[in-house]
C-alpha cells in the first residue's frame, strides 16, 4: 500500500502543544530543535503498518522556531498518529533522528497500543510500525463528569493507601469476570472495601501509559514506572480497546471514588522515560531532541541518577512545559486529587546533574494556580544519591518519612539506641521537619510500600528471596530491617506465628498512631505476602496480586487495622488539631516521657522500651502509650489518671488475642493497679476521659488529635 501525500495543510499554529481540536480540525504541534524534516503520519487504524497519509511540512510554511506545526481539516478525536523526523544522528551532540522511526507525540491525550505491540519496534531504523505504539487525537472536554470535581480534602483528614490498580483485581478470588478483572472497572466494583477499612485516599502505582516490555525476558513490567506518555492513562488496564474508551474508563473510576469520598492520587514519574540507555528504543524524546529531554555527559553518553538508563532534564525550558502541562491535564481533564512525585529529588537536578537549590520546575509546581489545593508528595531521594528528607524544596509539599520506616522497623525487631529517635517519628518527626513552618502531616509515614517487604514478609523473613526475577537475587534492597521471627518464610509453628502477627500489629500501631499522614500498603491489613521478593516490579502474576480470600483467613488483623482508622478518623478529633504547625501541635500536646518510671525515660544505646503521656489539644482526653520492644516482660509504673474516670484503661494491648487487642473506650478494662507489666514484644495504650462524658458514647467516641508520641 502506497501512502498518499496529500496537498501541504494549513500552516495551523505552534501552541497548543501536542493535537488540539477546534471548529472541525486539528492543530498538530511539535517541538523538535535541530531536525531537518518533519512528517505526520495518519493511519487509519492503530495496527497499520503504513500510514494513510505523510504529510511532509514545509519549514517555510510550517515551522516557528524550534516548533513544527500545521492543521488538518475533516478529522477528530480517534485519529491515530505519530511523527517522522529526519536530521543528523550525533549521539555525542544529543542527536539520534531516526526517521525509520515512527514517535509518539509528547503531548499526546491518548495513546494505542496494537494488539502485536513489541518493545523492538522503537529501535534504531526498526521501521516497524505496524506494531508501534501511536498518539491518538482526545478532545478532553469530551466527558460528563456530573458535577464531579476533585476532593481537596485537608491533610490532617487523609489516610492515604497504596495499590496496583491490576494488582487489586486480578487474582481470581476477587471473583471478577475476566475482562474486568485487574481493571479500572474492577477497581470500582472494590471501592466498598476501601470505605469501610477506612482510607480516605488511594495512591495509584503509575497509570501513565508505560512499556509493560521493559522486563527482563520472560517477565512483563508490572508496577508501571516505566513511561512512555505523561498525558495518556494506560491502555492496560482498560476494558476498551478504543484509546478514547481508555480515557473515560479512568474518568468513570475518579468520579466513583469520589463520590465514595475518596481521593485520587497519582504516583508519577518525571524522573525517567522507558526509552532506558543509549541501547535502548526510541519512542518519542530521544529521537526528537534527545539532548534537551536528556541529562548527558559532554561525551553524549546518558547520566543515570535514577538507575534507570536515562535521566530527564526536568529543568529544561521545554520540559518544564512538558511537566506542567501534564499535571494541569490531569487536574483538570481528569479531576485527580494529588500527586506523589517518584525519585522526586531527580527533579532537583540542574542541566549539568548537580544538585540545585532552587529548582525551577518544583517551583513551578509549589506556586502553579492550577495545581492549588492540590497534594504534592515527594520520594525526597534518587538514585545516585541526594537525600533531601526534610530539606525538599517548596512550601507545599509532603515528603515519604524514609525515616520512620527506617527508625520504627529497626526499633520494633529489636535493635537498641533507638528509643529517642522513634519517639521523634511518633510526633510528626520535628527534628526533620520543625525547622518550618509545616504541618504535622507534611511527613508521610509508612512502614512499606510498594517497594520493599509487605508487612507480612517484614516479620517472615530476614533476607530477601528475588529469585524469580531471574537476576539471580542481586536485584532488591539487602538493607530491610527485617526479622523473621525465629524460621525463614512460611511456618506453622504456633508460637512463630503468634510472634509475627504481634509484630505485625506493633507495626500498624506505631504507624496509625503517629502524628503525621499515615500511608498503607495494598494488602498489609490482610497479611498479604510477596514470599520474600522485595523487588517485585516484573511480577504481573499471584506473586504480586492481592488474594482476596485473606480477608476471611486473616480476619484478626483486618479487624485490627479498621478499628485503628475508625479512631484516628472520627470527624472532630482532626477538626480540633486544624492549622496547626508540627511545633504548635508538639507544644500544645503537654507530652510527658517515660520509662519504665514515669518521668524517666531512657534514651540509652540499650533501651528498647519507652512511655508517653499525651493530652489532647482539646484536653478532653490523655493517652498513656507504652512500648516494649524487649525480649522479656517489662513492669511499667503508671502516672496517676487524673481524669473524670477512677482510673486508666486499657484501649490497645498488642499481646492479647483478638478482640481484646483493640477494644472500644466504652468498654475497656480498668486498670485498678498502679503498674502494669507488658509483655515481650508488645504496645499498651491506656486511656481516659478529662471531661463529663468523654468515654461514653457509641463505643467509637473521639479520640485525642494526635497518637502517642
Amino acid at each position: 500500500m502506497t501512502p498518499s501525500t496529500a496537498a501541504l495543510p494549513s500552516p495551523g499554529s505552534s501552541a497548543p502543544l501536542g493535537a488540539s481540536i477546534s471548529d472541525g480540525g486539528v492543530n498538530f504541534s511539535l517541538y523538535a530543535r535541530r531536525a531537518a524534516a518533519v512528517e505526520l503520519c495518519l493511519f487509519a487504524r492503530v495496527d497499520d503498518a503504513v500510514p494513510s497519509q505523510r504529510l511532509r511540512l514545509d519549514p517555510d510554511r510550517h515551522r516557528t522556531g524550534d516548533y513544527w506545526h500545521c492543521r488538518l481539516e475533516g478529522i477528530g478525536p480517534g485519529q491515530p498518529y505519530g511523527w517522522s523526523i529526519e536530521g543528523p544522528w550525533q549521539p555525542q551532540l544529543g542527536l539520534r533522528f531516526d526517521p525509520a522511526n515512527l514517535l509518539l507525540d509528547p503531548h499526546g491525550l491518548a495513546l494505542a497500543m496494537p494488539p502485536g505491540y513489541g518493545r523492538a519496534a522503537g529501535r534504531i531504523s526498526a521501521g516497524d510500525w505496524g506494531t508501534a505504539m501511536k498518539s491518538v487525537v482526545a478532545d478532553p472536554l469530551a466527558y460528563e463528569w456530573e458535577g464531579d470535581r476533585p476532593l481537596h480534602r485537608p491533610s490532617r483528614e487523609t489516610v492515604i493507601y497504596e495499590l496496583h490498580v491490576r494488582g487489586f483485581t486480578a487474582h481470581p478470588s476477587a471473583g471478577l469476570p475476566p475482562e474486568q478483572a485487574g481493571t479500572y472497572r474492577g477497581l470500582i466494583s472494590r471501592i466498598p472495601y476501601l470505605q469501610e477499612l477506612g482510607v480516605t485516599a488511594v495512591e495509584l502505582l503509575p497509570v501513565f501509559a508505560f512499556d509493560p516490555q521493559a522486563a527482563p525476558a520472560g517477565l512483563h513490567n508490572y508496577w508501571g514506572y516505566q513511561p512512555v506518555s505523561f498525558f495518556a492513562p494506560h491502555p492496560g488496564y482498560a476494558c476498551s480497546a478504543d484509546p478514547l474508551g481508555v480515557i473515560d474508563e479512568f474518568r468513570d473510576l475518579v468520579k466513583a471514588l469520589h463520590r465514595a469520598g475518596i481521593e485520587v492520587i497519582l504516583d508519577v514519574v518525571f524522573n525517567h522515560t522507558a526509552e532506558g540507555g543509549a541501547e535502548g528504543p526510541a519512542f518519542c524524546f530521544r529521537g526528537l531532541a534527545d539532548g534537551d529531554y536528556y541529562l548527558l555527559n559532554e561525551d553524549g553518553t546518558y547520566i543515570d541518577d535514577t538507575g534507570c538508563g536515562n535521566t530527564f532534564n526536568a529543568n529544561h525550558p521545554v520540559v518544564r512545559r512538558l511537566i506542567r502541562e501534564s499535571l494541569r491535564h490531569w487536574v483538570q481533564h481528569l479531576h485527580v486529587d494529588g500527586f506523589r512525585f517518584d525519585l522526586a529529588s531527580v527533579l532537583d537536578r540542574d542541566q549539568t546533574g548537580r544538585p540545585t537549590p532552587l529548582s525551577p520546575i518544583l517551583w513551578d509546581i509549589d506556586t502553579d494556580p492550577v495545581l492549588a489545593g492540590t497534594k504534592l508528595i515527594a520520594e525526597a531521594w534518587d538514585a545516585a544519591g541526594l537525600y533531601q528528607v526534610g530539606s525538599f524544596v517548596g512550601d507545599n509539599w509532603q515528603e515519604w518519612n524514609g525515616r520512620f520506616r527506617d527508625d520504627v522497623r529497626r526499633f520494633i525487631k529489636g535493635d537498641g539506641g533507638l528509643a529517642a529517635s522513634v519517639g521523634q517519628r511518633l510526633m510528626g518527626s520535628p527534628d526533620i521537619y520543625g525547622h518550618k513552618q509545616r504541618e504535622a502531616e507534611a511527613s508521610v509515614n509508612f512502614i512499606t510500600c510498594h517497594d520493599g517487604f509487605t508487612l507480612a514478609d517484614l516479620v517472615s523473613y530476614n533476607g530477601k528471596h528475588n529469585e524469580a526475577n531471574g537476576e539471580g537475587n542481586r536485584d532488591g534492597s539487602d538493607d530491610n530491617a527485617s526479622w523473621n521471627c525465629g524460621v525463614e518464610g512460611p511456618s506453622s509453628d504456633a508460637e512463630v506465628l503468634a510472634l509475627r502477627a504481634r509484630q505485625s500489629r506493633n507495626l500498624l500501631t506505631m504507624l496509625l498512631l503517629a502524628v503525621g499522614t499515615p500511608m498503607l500498603a495494598m494488602g498489609d491489613e490482610l497479611g498479604r505476602s510477596q514470599q520474600g521478593n522485595n523487588n517485585a516490579y516484573a511480577q504481573d502474576n499471584a506473586i504480586s496480586w492481592l488474594d482476596w480470600s485473606l480477608l476471611e483467613r486473616n480476619a484478626d488483623l483486618h479487624r485490627f487495622v479498621r478499628e485503628l482508622l475508625a479512631y484516628r478518623q472520627r470527624r472532630d478529633v482532626v477538626i480540633n488539631a486544624r492549622n496547626l504547625s508540627l511545633g504548635e501541635l508538639v507544644r500544645r500536646h503537654h507530652v510527658r516521657w517515660h520509662g519504665v518510671e514515669p518521668d524517666h525515660p531512657d534514651w540509652s544505646e540499650s533501651s528498647r522500651s519507652f512511655g508517653a503521656t499525651v493530652t489532647s489539644v482539646d484536653h478532653r482526653f490523655r493517652w498513656h502509650a507504652m512500648v516494649n520492644a524487649w525480649w522479656e516482660p517489662l513492669l511499667f509504673r503508671l502516672p496517676a489518671a487524673e481524669g473524670d474516670l477512677p482510673s486508666w484503661r486499657r484501649w490497645i494491648d498488642t499481646s492479647r488475642p483478638s478482640p481484646e487487642d483493640i477494644v472500644p473506650w466504652s468498654s475497656a478494662p480498668a486498670l485498678e493497679a498502679d503498674t502494669c507489666t507488658l509483655d515481650p514484644r508488645s504496645i499498651v495504650v491506656l486511656v481516659v476521659g478529662l471531661s463529663p462524658g468523654a468515654a461514653a458514647g457509641d463505643g467509637h467516641p473521639d479520640p485525642p488529635a494526635a497518637g502517642p508520641g
